[in-house]
């Protein structure tokens, strides 16, 4: 599970605006990727991923570790799943009660499915050993608290939104988590990474 966060638990405000949680993608000067791995920017900004040293050595190695990734349909639509070019892996699969948009880029590896289970189940299969990642919010909270979550990681920002989607969705109940196995600060930005105490 992965997202960028306020340090107070938000993954964006109440209307789906991200404020500055963002900005520390083009506050430095290291691409995270290079050559054509960058064409499509889904940031809005139209330039590519600038940051800060420490950050693009650690986005770099999450994101090459990637196959599939699981989103909402919230998300899919907000972002329009990203025109079918997600930010990294090579299959995406959103969870909804609703089939893909028809004539919806034909081409992309984008799969449709209406359970929190099935969805895990259909992005291992993609995923061939690689990692899964599950967007926070509502639905990443369900796949946590049906115990499908390994690891939590959080890109923090120094921002309090006071309320706002939440990163963890409408969860209930206690999760333990170890200690953070991963601590960088970049600029702007303190990603951390916790597995999952079982």
């Amino acid at each position: 599970m992965h997202n960028v966060v306020s340090v107070d638990g938000f993954i964006a405000d109440e209307n789906d605006d991200v404020g500055p949680l963002h900005d520390w993608y083009f506050n430095g000067d290291t691409p995270i990727t290079g050559g054509s791995d960058q064409q499509y920017d889904h940031s809005g900004a139209g330039s590519a991923f600038k940051v800060s040293k420490g950050s693009a050595q650690y986005v770099r190695s999450m994101w090459e570790s990637i196959g599939t990734i699981v989103m909402g349909r919230h998300l899919f639509d907000l972002v329009n799943g990203w025109e079918g070019h997600p930010p990294t892996g090579d299959h995406v699969v959103v969870v909804s009660h609703r089939p893909k948009p028809e004539g919806w880029h034909p081409e992309a590896s984008y799969h449709f499915v209406d359970d929190v289970t099935a969805a895990i189940d259909k992005a291992q299969e993609f995923a061939g050993g690689r990692a899964i990642s599950v967007n926070a919010g509502e639905v990443g909270g369900q796949i946590l608290a049906a115990g499908l979550v390994d690891e939590v990681a959080m890109d923090v920002v120094p921002v309090v939104f006071g309320s706002g989607k939440r990163y963890f969705g409408s969860i209930d109940g206690q999760h333990l988590l170890e200690d953070p196995h991963v601590v960088i600060q970049g600029e702007g930005v303190l990603h951390l990474r916790f597995r999952l105490r079982r």
